[in-house]
């Protein structure tokens, strides 16, 4: 039997964190992991503690079992899993791959069944068949409803039990077009609690921008585990993000996160890199923006307590310190502040003083000034004080 973290989480573990970048992400249009890529990333993952990382999809070809195969063969402090299609085939392949974990994807939603024009009933036989075959082969499996929030509660609760009943370890439930919402998950998930004791995981997409509130809205509901991508990459709108979850976890007083969040900037990095895809300035947790202060109170007040405009620190999620631009609507706090960190000390008159030629500047130009156009605001400033009359 293929070695791995194949432990399940008990109710006081906290929550467990699948990570699917390196399958869901990549599946994002136009964005290919090399070999080495991926194996960086894994380490990465790994190192922040994620507890299980979706590797890849095996039947895609032999050059994916390859990267798969070198991925396992790093002996990772984490469950490794394959994703699998409803097939022998595709776990067969997976199987050949070497992970301790696989994935069985089922359509579940009549739309899905329509499309592949199959029944429940086939869901049904095909879960007792291949759970049972896939047990042949692997320490953990895993099922999967595709598009189970648009599949309805009887057929969703139909689907865990008879999940259940096949020996699966697992079962996920997917929001495959994130129309989820949390309180549709809360409702959802209390129904499935209430009739089964198997593990829930839930999937989340960000179609409408909640997927990260959803997952973390399952973890609440009941849910054991939840998949996530490193910045949230994926299909269309993308994934629950890795980092805006590890960081709400930090903060909220239910089990505790057991991820190194101090890892997230360079993660995020690295599959930013990697996927050609920048991080946007605005991005949640990493993003640039997320610790730049321009607002003249803003500034006064993290000059004495970090924490009065923030909700951690950057150190916690590996970044410096943050960063004041001076603009339109910085105070003289902040001017006192920017030109003190470079060996200038200006009384709180010259800031005040400063305050009106750096707002006209910053209008003109219509963003924030650089240290040369401050500087020469310094220089004009002075000689205007030089020149006047006394």
């Amino acid at each position: 039997m293929p070695a791995g973290k194949n432990v399940t989480p008990g109710p006081t573990s906290g929550p467990w964190i699948i990570d699917t970048t390196l399958r869901d992400g990549e599946q994002a249009p136009g964005v290919v992991f090399s070999h080495h890529e991926k194996r960086h990333i894994a380490r990465l993952l790994a190192d922040t503690g994620v507890d299980e990382i979706e590797v890849g999809y095996p039947a895609i070809g032999p050059l994916e079992r390859d990267a798969i195969r070198e991925i396992v063969s790093m002996d990772l402090p984490a469950r490794l899993t394959s994703w699998s299609r409803a097939n022998r085939n595709d776990i067969e392949h997976a199987a050949s791959c070497g992970t301790g974990a696989v994935h069985i994807s089922f359509p579940l939603s009549p739309l899905y069944l329509g499309l592949m024009k199959r029944d429940y009933e086939w869901v049904r036989e095909q879960l007792h068949e291949l759970v049972r075959h896939a047990r042949n082969m692997f320490g953990y499996v895993s099922v999967g409803g595709q598009d189970a929030t648009r599949a309805g509660q009887d057929l969703l609760e139909q689907f865990v039990d008879d999940a259940a009943a096949a020996g699966a370890d697992r079962v996920r439930i997917a929001d495959t077009v994130g129309v989820a919402t949390p309180p549709s998950v809360i409702e959802m998930l209390s129904g499935l609690r209430s009739r089964s004791a198997i593990p829930l995981e839930f999937h989340a997409h960000n179609d409408l921008g909640m997927a990260t509130a959803n997952a973390f809205t399952a973890l609440r509901a009941g849910c054991q585990a939840v998949s996530v991508s490193v910045t949230g990459l994926g299909e269309r709108a993308g994934n629950a993000a890795l980092e805006e979850l590890a960081m709400a976890l930090t903060l909220s007083d239910g089990p505790a996160c057991r991820l190194d969040t101090t890892m997230l900037a360079v993660l995020c990095e690295a599959v930013s890199a990697a996927s050609g895809r920048p991080i946007q300035e605005q991005k949640a947790v990493v993003g640039k923006s997320a610790f730049q202060h321009e607002s003249g109170i803003h500034c006064a007040a993290l000059l004495q307590e970090p924490l009065s405009y923030q909700p951690f620190l950057p150190s916690a999620v590996g970044r410096k310190s943050f960063e004041m631009v001076i603009g339109k609507h910085s105070g003289s706090a902040a001017i006192r502040e920017h030109f003190r960190k470079r060996g200038v000390t200006l009384s709180r008159e010259e800031a005040f003083g400063m305050i009106e030629l750096v707002r006209m500047a910053a209008d003109d130009r219509k963003r924030g000034l650089c240290e040369e156009e401050l500087d020469e605001i310094h220089r004009q400033y002075r000689e205007t004080r030089i020149n006047q009359p006394t």
